[in-house]
């Protein structure tokens, strides 16, 4: 306990912050966000040497070697192919200066230290995650029964009512249309603009925030 104080006071620990929006502009991710497509940010944890980027489609990981090196990775973690799973707040002790936040997209795990001060914040994340894990959860169930119900349809049809070979053709093309549009359309959700705008409301509740660590 007594090295967390310390580094805590000489300002080398790891511990992150709730960026403003006001200040997404001066972040590294920004620079990597597909505007083009509409993307846009909702909500970031910035420390010494990582960022944490949650947009509207994906999260961005800035990932820093340290906090002394300027050498960083860039990783994106798409909502329509990473299930959330596993999605936890540890709340801070007495003396601690930090709560811990959780969480798991596909097969990588996140354990991110705030500030504790930052707990409310950190509190909407928490349900917008549970939310997309959710609708991806609907989105699976939908698709599975996307594939069963052209099973169930095969089954029902006789190659020589299908007007021959080009009927053959027209048949498969309509259906293979149709079960796309199905599976990577209707049915996989990739825009989760509503999720955070219904439950990212404190962004901005904290009064005199920190500076952005190496801003």
């Amino acid at each position: 306990m007594f090295k967390k104080f310390a580094a805590e006071a000489l300002g080398i620990s790891d511990i992150g912050v709730i960026v403003s929006p006001a200040d997404y502009d001066k972040v590294d991710a920004d620079d990597y966000l597909f505007h083009e497509d509409g993307e846009k940010i909702f909500f970031l944890i910035k420390s010494k040497k990582d960022e944490y980027c949650f947009t509207n489609l994906a999260l961005i990981h800035v990932d820093g070697d340290s906090a002394v090196s300027s050498k960083r990775m860039i990783k994106r973690y798409e909502y329509a192919n990473y299930r959330v799973g596993y999605v936890a707040i540890e709340t801070a002790g007495t003396i601690d200066m930090d709560v811990e936040l959780k969480f798991s997209l596909g097969e990588t795990g996140f354990s991110i230290d705030i500030r504790k001060n930052f707990i409310e914040q950190l509190k909407d994340i928490y349900k917008a995650l549970i939310a997309i894990g959710r609708q991806q959860v609907r989105d699976n169930i939908s698709r599975e029964n996307a594939v069963r119900t052209l099973d169930a349809m095969g089954s029902m049809l006789k190659l020589n009512n299908l007007g021959g070979e080009a009927g053959v053709v027209s048949h498969y093309n309509a259906v293979l249309d149709n079960l796309n549009a199905a599976v990577l359309d209707r049915h996989t959700t990739r825009d989760y603009t509503r999720v955070f705008e219904r439950y990212i409301h404190n962004i901005t509740s904290t009064s005199a925030p920190p500076p952005i660590p190496g801003g």
